[in-house]
């Protein structure tokens, strides 16, 4: 097995992408305790331990893959706002995915301003100057905001799937 560097830092005009550390651990479980956050994925809080393995998995799939997820952090403060990137995460869904999923969450202050935009048209850039154009990314259908954002993405022509025995709807981009 080849392995890869970890995650590049990514700039825009007010987030920067970084690689996962153990020092997100706090942040990323808050963000993963507020309802805004789980009532469109997943539909409860997600444990500390689970962020935790969460964590390990965006650093690990840089290591086995050379793309995975990054850190949304405000670029003034240093904040962090949430997570988005590609994940080789292996979902039980059906139908099942066949290309790098991509992914945005972020936490409930960083809501509506942009960000998520913002992060993802960066993510994609990196992910399109490396020949992974073929992505795709999961939204409950309930999700209005990200199904808009999905669209704006370049996301198109959902397809119904399950997951964790909810309904869910599955975008492909590329």
């Amino acid at each position: 097995m080849t392995f890869h560097a970890p995650a590049p830092t990514l700039t825009t005009d007010r987030l920067v992408l970084r690689g996962h550390h153990p020092d997100d651990l706090d942040a990323l479980a808050a963000m993963w305790g507020e309802p805004a956050v789980y009532a469109m994925i997943g539909g409860k809080p997600r444990s500390r331990e689970d962020v935790w393995i969460r964590l390990l998995r965006s650093i690990g799939c840089w290591a086995a893959f050379g793309y995975g997820a990054w850190v949304v952090c405000d670029r003034s403060t240093g904040m962090v706002l949430g997570d988005i990137g590609l994940l080789e995460s292996r979902r039980a869904i059906t139908p099942e995915l066949t290309v790098p999923e991509m992914g945005w969450t972020l936490a409930p202050a960083a809501h509506g301003k942009g960000y998520a935009a913002e992060a993802m048209h960066a993510a994609l850039e990196w992910a399109d100057g490396r020949g992974i154009g073929r992505t795709c990314c999961i939204i409950d259908p309930g999700n209005a905001a990200s199904i808009r954002l999905a669209g704006k993405l370049g996301y198109r022509a959902p397809v119904e799937g399950i997951y964790h025995e909810r309904p869910i709807l599955i975008f492909h981009r590329g």
